[in-house]
C-alpha cells in the first residue's frame, strides 16, 4: 500500500515541478528539503540532513550521537544554540529545551514538526530574524527528530521488537491497559537511549515536548490519571494564553483527554525529571508517506505554539525575586515576589556567615505562581551580622521531582529594633541616654574650664 502511494505522489510531484538532475546541482539533490515540501524523509535522508546542518553551521549546530535503535541506526540529537556564548548575556545558564518526535514510526506529522522546529531556527538565524538570534543567546535546543527509525522506514507504529516505545518508560510502567508495553521499562534500545540523554545533557531543562499524530490536541501529565498535575496554574496558564492568542487547539490532561496511558515519555519527563511537559498530537494523518499539502504550511500553526513555548521557556518555573529583608530580634520578614508562572512550595531563606557557611535556615514557606508573598519567619536562632549574606533555596516547581536552585541575594537586610516607633530613645536622638551623659561630660568639662580661668 505505501509503495503504490508513494508511486502515485511521485507521479504527481513531478507534474508540479521540474525534474532535478545532475547538472542542477548538490542543492537541489535529494534529500534536500523533503519534510517543508511534501515527502516524509526516512532514517537516511534525515541522516543526510542533519549532518548538512552540523557541516554548513558549526556556529549554532552539534550534531550528537544518542545511541542506536534495535536495528543500529543512529539516534541523532541536534544541539543548537549560540555556541560562542557559554552563557547569557547576564552571565547567567541558558535555559534549556528538549524535543523530541517519532516514537511512533507511522505518525510523520509528530516527526514532521520536530524537523520543522530545528529548521526554522536554523535557517531563522542565517536570515538574521530577530527572535531566532534572542533565543538562541539565551536557550539551547536539543531535537531528537527521529526515535523510532525502525519503525518510521518500516511503515510501522511499533518499533523492531513490536513494542510501543511510549509504553516503555519507567513510570508507572505497564500498570494501564495497554497493549506491547515490552518486557520491561526501558527494555528497548530506543527509550533507554532517550532516557539516558535527558538524565546526561537536560536534566535542568524548563521544557520538554514529545511530537506525536493521532489527534489534534495537546496533552499534559497525567496519563494515568484523571488528576491535575502538582503545577496545573502553570499548565492551565499556558494553555488559556496559547488559546486567547495563537491556537484554539484544545490542550488537556491526557487521561481526560485522550485516554488513560502509562509508561509514557511525558509522564517520565514530569513525574521523574520533573520538566514541564506536553505531548503535541498533530492530526490523524499518520498512514501515508507524503501529503499534497506542503507540511511547512499544514504544520505552521503548530509551529507557532512550539515559538511561543520556546520564546518563553524563562517562565516555565518559579522566580523569586526577594524585594526586601527586615531582621529584629524575633523574627526576619521577607518581601518575594515570583516572576515566574510555576509555584514553589518549599522554599527557605538562607544567612551565610563571613566563613560562607550557611548559618541559619527558615522554615518552609510557598510562593505561588505569578504572585507576591510576605513570609514571617522564627529568627529566635539567627546570629546576623552585616558582613555576612543571604540566599534563597527552593524547588522550581511543585512535583516533588522537581530540581533544587541556590540562589544568592544581593540585597541588604534592614535591622529594626524591638520597638521601632521608640528609637529615638536608644539611638543618637536627643533624650537618649547616650546623648545625656555625653551633655553632662561636655558640661562638666566647660565648668572645670570657667574655674581654672578664674
Amino acid at each position: 500500500m505505501r509503495v503504490a502511494v508513494g508511486l502515485v505522489l511521485c507521479l504527481l510531484f513531478a507534474g508540479l515541478s521540474p525534474v532535478a538532475t545532475a547538472s542542477s546541482g548538490a542543492d537541489n539533490a535529494w534529500p534536500g528539503e523533503p519534510v517543508d515540501n511534501h515527502v516524509h524523509m526516512t532514517w537516511a535522508a534525515l541522516t543526510m540532513e542533519v549532518n548538512d546542518w552540523a557541516d554548513n553551521h558549526p556556529d549554532i549546530v552539534k550534531l550528537i550521537d544518542a545511541g542506536d535503535s534495535e536495528l543500529g541506526k543512529t539516534l541523532w540529537v541536534l544541539q543548537i544554540s549560540d555556541w560562542s556564548m557559554e552563557t547569557k548575556a547576564n552571565g547567567k545558564a541558558k535555559e534549556i529545551v528538549y524535543i523530541d518526535g517519532g516514537h511512533h514510526g507511522n505518525e510523520y506529522l509528530g516527526t514532521a514538526l520536530a524537523w520543522l522546529s530545528a529548521q526554522f531556527y536554523i535557517e531563522g538565524w542565517s536570515e538574521g530574524n530577530q527572535e531566532v538570534i534572542d533565543v538562541l543567546q539565551s536557550t539551547e535546543l536539543h531535537i531528537l527528530i527521529m526515535l523510532n527509525p525502525d519503525g518510521n522506514d518500516f511503515d510501522t507504529r511499533w518499533n523492531i521488537n513490536q513494542v510501543d516505545l511510549n509504553r516503555n518508560y519507567d513510570h508507572y510502567w505497564n500498570t494501564c491497559p495497554t497493549t506491547q508495553p515490552g518486557s520491561s521499562a526501558f527494555s528497548e534500545a530506543e527509550t533507554a537511549a532517550n532516557a539516558e540523554y535527558m538524565n546526561t545533557y537536560v536534566t535542568d531543562a524548563d521544557l520538554y515536548v514529545t511530537m506525536h499524530t493521532g489527534v489534534w490536541i495537546i496533552l499534559y501529565p497525567w496519563g494515568k490519571w484523571a488528576d491535575q498535575p502538582s503545577d496545573w496554574e502553570l499548565f492551565h496558564r499556558i494553555r488559556d494564553d496559547v488559546n486567547a492568542n495563537i491556537s484554539d487547539i484544545p490542550m488537556q490532561n491526557a487521561n481526560q483527554g485522550l485516554y488513560p496511558n502509562c509508561g509514557t515519555s511525558r509522564d517520565y519527563g514530569y513525574g521523574v525529571m520533573g520538566i514541564p511537559t506536553f505531548t503535541f498530537e498533530t492530526d490523524d494523518e499518520q498512514f501515508v508517506p507524503g501529503s499534497v499539502e506542503a507540511l511547512n504550511e499544514r504544520l505552521d500553526e503548530e509551529l507557532d505554539v512550539m515559538r511561543y513555548l520556546i520564546s518563553n521557556v524563562w517562565y516555565w518555573r518559579a522566580r523569586l525575586d526577594v524585594q526586601s529583608i527586615q531582621v529584629s530580634d524575633e523574627e526576619v520578614i521577607v518581601d518575594v515576589s515570583n516572576l515566574g508562572q510555576a509555584s514553589t512550595s518549599n522554599a527557605t531563606l538562607q544567612f551565610v556567615d563571613s566563613s560562607g557557611q550557611v548559618s541559619w535556615t527558615s522554615s518552609l514557606f510557598t510562593v505561588n505562581a505569578t504572585n507576591s508573598s510576605v513570609a514571617v519567619l522564627d529568627a529566635s536562632n539567627l546570629s546576623y551580622t552585616k558582613d555576612g549574606s543571604w540566599q534563597l533555596y527552593y524547588q522550581k516547581r511543585v512535583i516533588d521531582a522537581s530540581k533544587w536552585v541556590t540562589e544568592p541575594l544581593e540585597i541588604n537586610a534592614t535591622v529594626l529594633s524591638e520597638d521601632d516607633d521608640a528609637s529615638f530613645l536608644i539611638g543618637y536622638g536627643l533624650f537618649s541616654p547616650t546623648t545625656i551623659l555625653a551633655g553632662l561630660a561636655v558640661i562638666a568639662l566647660v565648668r572645670n574650664e570657667d574655674e581654672e580661668s578664674d
